[in-house]
């Protein structure tokens, strides 16, 4: 039996059409069969536009499906070696970490191949070996109050502790900034931390109380968020994007928005417009939101919009393996030519000439693929809902509809191509999931996103997030807000 494929199966199909054609050109076929063929026709070339893009498999190359949830790759092991990423980080180090150096002279006193004693000749060079340990080291400071009592009154007088000392017991803000570290950096399980904390300091401290170093760095970070926002709200262009998150075995949803070196995530229980009312910045907002043409966003007007070209690529990547139609192709070349020519320019826009070039070439693929696709039949009366179109025909007409929002980074030089950066700020969410599995109250899964908010932007400000833990336990955040 000769094997079928999508190509195969289109082109029996045309072939069968073309001879009832050329039967009914003939006068073979009476007027009723005529009616009922062309309508089976219409039909089978309907489920083939819908249904036969499903024999094509999505994976992270033309879909938004991640790499961890397909097939892995192994094509980067013959690149070995690559550039360091990221912003490098300041050598500022932690107000409650020190270096101990000695160095030690290793002499010379005998020639090892004459024997000649060398002790009073001089040194011409050094050769220098170096070795660097850790070693932990547990600080305790006592503080004895004197208390007294007046001769004169009888009264009993204590003499006042220092304010950071307001207990019985405390620990430094160098032990909160590690344990904050652990817990929402390096994702490590409570218990874990607990254990480590133990095994470096000789003291158990519970899990509540660790926990309570997170609430109180939230609490810290309340004014900086505000003042975040504020200066979100003034930037030209920010990425936004979201995510499913899990809080006490429910789903509830991850919204971030990110413009140069801020990060600011949200968490909420709704993912579409309840939850960007609440959030409050895109209502008051007036520049350009970038994003994956979610409908809650579109619906804000009073916003620009630039829709992420990654996401239009896999799609047109995916339309183009599965029916191997020429506009989803031209289409995916046309924006990444324009996009190179976009990065190389030096104004990152291009000029206005181009920009109509731009465009006009644009109409015409898309004008070209509204011919290419089967035609959708008209909707039968009385039946409800929308008619079922294929991945292809949603595309084409998305891209019709937001001609301006796909092509406005061409024109806009704050506008960036892709939605990558709000991707990239959430990547470690959904890894924290993975870790945890999720979070047990609310309350500390929004002390997350803010303590994560805080640490992604002060990484972008090239700061260690220890120092950076430190300096929000410490109440200096003032230092910062003029970078």
């Amino acid at each position: 039996m000769a094997s079928l494929d999508k190509t195969s199966v289109r082109t029996e199909v045309s072939r069968l059409k073309t001879d009832f054609e050329q039967l009914c050109a003939d006068g073979k076929i009476t007027s009723e069969s005529k009616t009922l063929m062309m309508s089976m026709f219409l039909i089978v070339e309907l489920i083939l536009s819908i249904f036969l893009e499903k024999s094509t498999k999505k994976d992270n190359k033309n879909s938004s499906i991640p790499s961890s949830q397909t097939e892995k790759d192994e094509s980067w092991l013959g690149h070995q070696g690559s550039n360091g990423k990221g912003k490098k980080e300041t050598d500022t180090l932690a107000k409650n970490t020190r270096v101990r150096e000695q160095v030690t002279v290793s002499t010379v006193s005998v020639c090892d191949v004459c024997a000649e004693n060398l002790t009073d000749v001089l040194c011409i060079h050094y050769e220098r070996r170096t070795k660097i340990d850790i070693i932990f080291e547990k600080v305790v400071k006592h503080v004895d109050a004197e208390i007294k009592q007046c001769p004169v009154c009888k009264t009993t007088i204590k003499a006042k502790f220092p304010t950071d000392m307001h207990g019985p017991l405390q620990y430094g803000e160098g032990l909160k900034a590690f344990v904050v570290n652990l817990l929402v950096c390096q994702m490590v399980a409570l218990n874990r931390v607990q254990k480590l904390v133990n095994a470096m300091i000789g003291e158990v401290i519970a899990e509540s109380t660790l926990l309570k170093f997170v609430l109180r760095l939230h609490q810290a970070l309340e004014a900086w968020e505000f003042d975040a926002i504020e200066q979100l709200l003034k930037a030209p262009a920010i990425n936004v994007d979201e995510t499913s998150m899990r809080v006490d075995k429910l789903n509830h949803w991850l919204h971030v928005y990110s413009a140069g070196d801020i990060t600011l995530k949200f968490l909420h229980q709704k993912r579409g417009k309840a939850a960007i009312i609440s959030i409050d910045i895109i209502p008051r907002y007036g520049g350009t939101i970038i994003h994956d043409c979610w409908a809650s966003y579109l619906s804000y007007l009073h916003c620009g919009h630039g829709i992420c070209g990654s996401h239009l690529l896999r799609e047109l990547t995916f339309i183009f393996e599965s029916n191997d139609y020429d506009w989803a192709q031209n289409m995916k070349h046309l924006l990444q030519e324009a996009c190179v020519k976009v990065s190389n320019s030096e104004e990152k826009r291009l000029a206005d000439a181009d920009l109509v070039n731009l465009h006009t070439r644009y109409r015409a693929i898309l004008t070209r693929g509204s011919k290419e696709l089967p035609a959708i039949p008209p909707k039968q009366c009385g039946k409800r809902g929308k008619l079922a179109k294929s991945a292809a025909h949603n595309l084409l007409e998305r891209m019709q509809t937001h001609e301006v929002s796909v092509l406005l980074f061409a024109k806009d030089p704050h506008v960036s191509f892709t939605n990558n950066r709000a991707e990239q700020d959430l990547r470690m969410s959904k890894v924290k999931q993975k870790v945890s599995g999720c979070f047990r109250t609310e309350i500390y899964a929004q002390a997350y996103c803010r303590i994560s908010s805080y640490l992604q932007t002060m990484a972008n400000k090239g700061y260690n997030p220890l120092i950076a833990v430190q300096i929000a336990l410490a109440g200096e955040l003032e230092i910062i807000r003029g970078e």
